[in-house]
């Protein structure tokens, strides 16, 4: 009852003075010409001395002083060694190596999928700039940490350079495309596990670590492009979808001096997963970890670099899956190890001996540690970013070794990143809440603020001037006594005695959260947008999101859709029983995951939801790829109930509303077979649709006027199918 009092007690607060004066918001605005953007830090890097940091812009890097914000010196100028060795004077990134002796430049870059790139890459010694690999473009280039040796891989073999003898070494002789992948990932790892660059350099930059895969056995995609030729263009990769075979993946390491490749025993089974390798502190023992297909067993393995022999660390296991990170972190003693999990139902940091015995729980308590920073070794303190005990927002911490004294850095109600200096005598707090943007200072360990560095104060403006309503949190209890989180945008001029349509926005997958005190950026202007046209934005994070736990979490667990639809279906009963809503004319929006979820909700809650937007949705799960979907769904022949039961394309007769399905034809994650084959359930059932497809654009369907265009046509479809002549019910006719 408590909640359901707030959710209404909320809801009918105002934030600006009714009848304000506002310039309206235009599509233009945000897609076009990107009025409301947020100002970031881009190339903001910290050097190693903890007092400086380096700035990326006009294809220079500037160095700073970190107190004062001003410029130093000018460490790379690339306008002023255009022609030299080849390099053009431009500058996509950069790289320090580990003594900051050197620059490793990256110049024309060229995108392959999410994660991974193709460049040319250069060498800056402070007096010359020299080509990696003139021939050709690379792949992750990388030093050495005694930066004498940059490895890179190319046509899926791996390399190294030695800069001192400027000679190229060939490591591996059998890379293959669509075959055999060196130091690189597959399309699934790089796509599911994050990374792309899949090999590491030893302590001592003698030894090279490396992923080998075989896809040999992986079945391949094709994507068809048209781009105005004769005939279309095909692209075909290997994607191996629920249930069939992965790539077979081995752990290589290479001796420099020995020129011998060692392979790490990894046991005899081969239908595993390798999601992760990092170094220890010791250049002859490397860290495996390894996984089994189901993903609910992983063991955290330590390699003989010399032998290639291993014993086990480390292992978890749980009765759902057990979720991949990087918070592994080998302490400088050589004896212990700090490591974030989820075993005690919240994920926390724990510190254990090399032997993998238990020393203490850093962190406990029915909150979340979200982000693991670091840790000072010679001061013996951890920084986080932490729940706190409320999912809609972070705070950042620092705990000591010894677990004892836990100190608030940053707590102020919003959402809390943090960026160190590699000292930690520094960092950078980036802050926003769902209704200020994003704002950025310079705090020292302690939590002292010392320099303002960006606060968006343009876009303050520019909420000023355009009379935006504020996201105003809520909470309510469903009727199985699950209490879920929303906000809601009420709209311009609100009047409590019309009835308005009602957009819900979700995304709804594993561990993901919308519903947050976070700047929501474009989304929140077009949100803004459509409030001053007489919408009321809603959106509620469902069971299976994350912030709450792991059994909040991972309840949706073999049912991916179950539980989740039925959240939604109750948050719309729950906005449709305001008095101030048209019950009627409720809409939902969702990509990716999200258009999984409006599809199946406008199929299941046909009787509430009036329409549904469905941007590069998955339509049933046994198309999409194996590490996402065994992870949480196992596979088909493994769980057929839960494949069946939650599968849009299987529930296209009960369509009763709108639907506009939106794909583009390049998506190489959800791939456009998807809505294909949702069309022809929906043509099968007999149903009348709406459909945008654009031609060769990827999952993110970008680039150009690509956005303003879907945006356009999202926009006019809500306000023909829940607008009634663009005006709320209720109001007067315009004159």
């Amino acid at each position: 009852m408590r909640a359901i009092l707030l959710f209404l007690l909320v809801l009918s607060t105002g934030f600006f003075q009714a009848g304000r004066a506002q310039t309206p918001i235009t599509l233009d605005d945000i897609w076009k010409d990107y009025s409301f953007t947020a100002k970031a830090l881009p190339g903001f890097n910290f050097l190693a001395d903890g007092r400086h940091y380096t700035v990326l812009k006009d294809h220079s890097i500037a160095k700073f002083d970190l107190l004062s914000g001003l410029v130093v010196e000018t460490l790379f100028d690339g306008g002023r060694l255009k022609g030299e060795n080849g390099f053009d004077g431009k500058v996509d990134s950069y790289e320090f190596s580990e003594d900051e002796s050197k620059i490793l430049i990256e110049n024309g870059e060229e995108a392959l999928f999410r994660h991974s790139t193709q460049a040319n890459f250069f060498v800056w010694d402070g007096s010359e700039i020299s080509p990696v690999f003139p021939e050709a473009k690379q792949r992750y280039a990388g030093f050495n940490p005694q930066a004498d040796k940059v490895a890179f891989v190319l046509n899926n073999d791996l390399y190294y350079k030695d800069l001192k003898k400027k000679a190229v070494v060939r490591i591996t002789q059998d890379g293959e495309v669509n075959r055999i992948i060196n130091g690189a990932t597959d399309w699934v790892y790089e796509e599911e596990f994050s990374f792309a660059q899949a090999y590491q350099w030893s302590p001592d930059g003698k030894k090279i670590a490396f992923y080998r895969f075989d896809e040999s056995a992986v079945a391949e995609f094709t994507l068809i492009s048209n781009k105005g030729e004769l005939y279309p263009s095909q692209t075909k990769y290997k994607y191996p979808k629920v249930g069939t075979d992965n790539a077979l993946v081995s752990i290589h390491i290479y001796d420099i001096d020995s020129k011998k490749t060692r392979k790490v025993d990894l046991g005899p089974e081969t239908d595993q997963y390798i999601p992760r390798i990092k170094w220890t502190q010791d250049p002859n023992q490397l860290c495996v970890f390894r996984m089994n297909r189901h993903q609910n067993e992983l063991e955290l393995l330590l390699a003989d670099a010399k032998t290639g022999k291993t014993r086990l660390l480390l292992k978890e296991s749980s009765p759902y899956y057990v979720d991949i990170h990087d918070n592994l972190t080998f302490l400088k003693d050589g004896r212990h190890f700090l490591w974030t999990s989820e075993q005690g139902g919240w994920n926390h940091i724990y510190l254990y001996d090399m032997e993998g015995q238990l020393v203490r729980q850093l962190t406990q308590g029915e909150w979340e540690v979200t982000d693991f920073y670091g840790v000072d070794e010679a001061k013996g303190t951890v920084f986080y970013q932490a729940t706190d005990g409320d999912p809609l927002r972070r705070s950042i911490h620092s705990i000591t070794l010894d677990g004892q004294t836990d100190k608030v850095l940053r707590r102020k109600g919003g959402w809390h990143r943090a960026n160190f200096s590699g000292n930690f005598d520094y960092f950078v707090d980036g802050f926003s809440t769902a209704n200020t943007p994003p704002t950025y200072t310079l705090v020292d360990r302690n939590g002292l603020e010392k320099r303002l560095i960006e606060d968006n104060a343009h876009l303050r403006i520019l909420q000023e001037a355009h009379g935006v309503q504020p996201l105003e949190f809520f909470s309510f209890t469903t009727s199985e006594e699950v209490e879920l989180n929303g906000y809601m945008i009420k709209p311009a001029d609100f009047d409590e005695t019309k009835k308005y349509p009602v957009l819900m926005y979700l995304y709804g997958g594993p561990g993901s959260q919308e519903a947050t005190d976070s700047w929501k950026g474009q989304n929140y202007w077009w949100f803004q947008m459509l409030a001053q046209q007489g919408y009321v934005i809603a959106c509620v994070d469902n069971r299976g999101t994350g912030g709450r736990g792991e059994e909040f979490k991972k309840m949706t667990y073999l049912k991916m859709g179950h539980y989740e639809t039925i959240d939604q279906i109750e948050a719309a009963k729950k906005l449709g029983s305001l008095p101030f809503v048209d019950p009627n004319r409720i809409g939902i929006f969702g990509w990716s995951y999200g258009g999984f979820m409006s599809s199946l909700c406008l199929f299941k809650g046909s009787d509430v939801f009036k329409a549904a937007i469905a941007v590069a949705p998955v339509t049933h799960w046994k198309w999409y790829d194996t590490i996402y979907t065994e992870r949480y769904m196992r596979t088909p022949a493994e769980n057929p109930e839960g494949y069946e039961d939650n599968s849009p394309v299987l529930f296209a007769d009960r369509l009763k509303g709108n639907y506009l399905l939106v794909h583009g034809t390049g998506d190489d994650n959800v791939h456009f077979q998807n809505t294909e084959e949702m069309v022809n359930a929906l043509i099968k059932a007999n149903k009348q649709f709406d459909t945008y497809f654009y031609p060769n654009r990827n999952h993110g369907i970008s680039g150009g006027p690509t956005r303003l265009h879907l945006f356009t046509k999202m926009t006019s479809f809500l306000n023909e199918k829940l607008m009634k002549d663009n005006r709320p019910v209720g109001a007067q006719p315009k004159p």
